[in-house]
């Protein structure tokens, strides 16, 4: 009787666990508790309830996530849905094995047909899609619009302009731009990209990112010759390496600064201005160099959803994805947390986007997404040049501002690394963009 009893509460535990969703995991980057809150409730909690196959579970792993899924990965092991930090990368996991191609799901949703082609491109490795778009992002200049008003300044829209206006602004001690790179050193890169797209333009830069022009070019050399001037005239402040992105930020709003190269995923900080009631505006990023065109928008992805080969469950994970290119998530996540989860669809209802947001946000959302569609973009580093490549030009940069390196020694051993990288072949897709 007992063996009886025991046979029959293994098979009901059997049939229990056969009837229970099976697990499927996403492990995810830095978000506060707003953030997490709002993919919990716009996406964990209506894919589970959509159906009973899977349940989506949410792991925040912080700053180390790129780290301990490379560890995860290469053991076979890590989370079902991989979030990594942009298309650089994907080319070096997908031939090592570590993704699902994505090709069957992207016929099956239709994705193609719903997300931006440039930005769709940038996941596509030996004609394979590994890869879609979590947030398409591009530098912009934002700047404190009331202490604009009271001292009657211009947005500027070249270098001249820009010069005079930060040096009007250094006269009344105010930093021209509110920069910190004490919590990520990817500032620096930020830096770099937007001198490479607005005085090198995006013409040079898509040579170099192909192999058809060194990044030993005068016009190279000249940009990064124009931030190491910014850097020495104090147009950073001096606590750059100090201060972290939302304590740099913070200066527009109490008025210590005057503006901030950034990207658009800076409107997660708005609130600093509400708070101080002054008021935030943006601006297209100045032409640094005559023939450049303005206004110009280097394209950025700023990270990417793929799906772990080693996926039990990989129709879940696409299933999961397929949640996220659509008009009602992106609607109700730049709602809920604006400017992380800008996904790279094709239509935007823009009016419906400035009354969930603001109207700012929805402007400058509104105007990258023209600017791509029109072609008129350029290029970000974390987007289009290989990891290696990518990690000595956030690296050397400091190198040049504090120890002495000139611009043409940080460009000679970047061209190295890139040919390299080059040789091997694992590079992004480069879209083209207009003159």
């Amino acid at each position: 009787m007992k063996r009886i009893i025991s046979t029959t509460i293994a098979l009901l535990a059997v049939q229990a666990a056969a009837q229970s969703p099976a697990p499927l995991t996403f492990w995810y980057e830095q978000a506060n508790p707003s953030g997490q809150r709002a993919l919990q409730k716009n996406l964990i909690d209506p894919f589970n309830a959509s159906q009973k196959a899977c349940r989506l579970t949410l792991d925040v792993r912080g700053a180390n996530l790129d780290k301990q899924l490379r560890v995860a990965l290469l053991s076979g092991g890590g989370p079902d849905i991989v979030l990594t930090a942009g298309p650089s990368i994907i080319a070096a996991m997908a031939e090592a094995g570590q993704l699902l191609s994505l090709e069957p799901y992207a016929a099956k949703y239709g994705w193609k047909g719903k997300i931006l082609p440039v930005a769709y491109d940038t996941g596509i490795f030996n004609k394979q899609l590994y890869a879609l778009p979590k947030t398409y992002e591009s530098m912009a200049l934002f700047y404190n619009k009331t202490l604009f008003d009271e001292n009657g300044w211009k947005v500027p829209k070249n270098l001249k302009e820009l010069d005079t206006l930060a040096a009007a602004m250094l006269a009344k001690n105010i930093i021209p731009f509110a920069e910190g790179n004490a919590d990520l050193k990817g500032v620096n890169e930020w830096l770099v990209t937007t001198v490479f797209n607005h005085y090198a333009g995006p013409d040079n830069l898509a040579k170099a990112l192909q192999g058809k022009l060194a990044w030993t070019d005068p016009v190279f050399v000249g940009a990064i010759d124009l931030l190491k001037s910014w850097w020495d005239k104090g147009y950073f402040g001096k606590n750059y390496l100090s201060l972290t992105l939302e304590q740099a930020f913070g200066q527009m709003a109490t008025r210590k600064a005057g503006m901030s190269i950034n990207g658009t995923w800076a409107f997660i900080w708005a609130k600093s201005f509400t708070d101080a009631k002054q008021v935030q505006a943006t601006a297209p990023i100045p032409s640094l160099r005559s023939g450049v065109s303005y206004p110009l928008y280097a394209l950025g992805i700023g990270s990417t959803l793929s799906i772990n080969k080693n996926s039990k469950n990989p129709d879940c994970a696409a299933a999961a994805l397929n949640m996220i290119y659509n008009a009602s998530f992106y609607q109700n996540m730049n709602r809920d947390w604006a400017g992380d989860w800008n996904v790279p669809l094709r239509t935007i209802d823009s009016a419906q986007l400035a009354k969930n947001t603001t109207p700012l946000y929805a402007s400058t959302i509104t105007g990258l997404a023209t600017a791509v569609n029109k072609g008129n973009f350029g290029y970000t580093s974390w987007t289009f040049l290989p990891p290696k490549t990518e990690s000595y030009l956030t690296a050397g940069m400091e190198q040049v501002w504090l120890s002495g390196l000139s611009s043409k020694d940080y460009l000679q051993k970047l061209n190295d690394i890139f040919q390299e990288e080059l040789k091997a072949g694992n590079l992004p897709v480069i879209p083209v963009a207009s003159k």
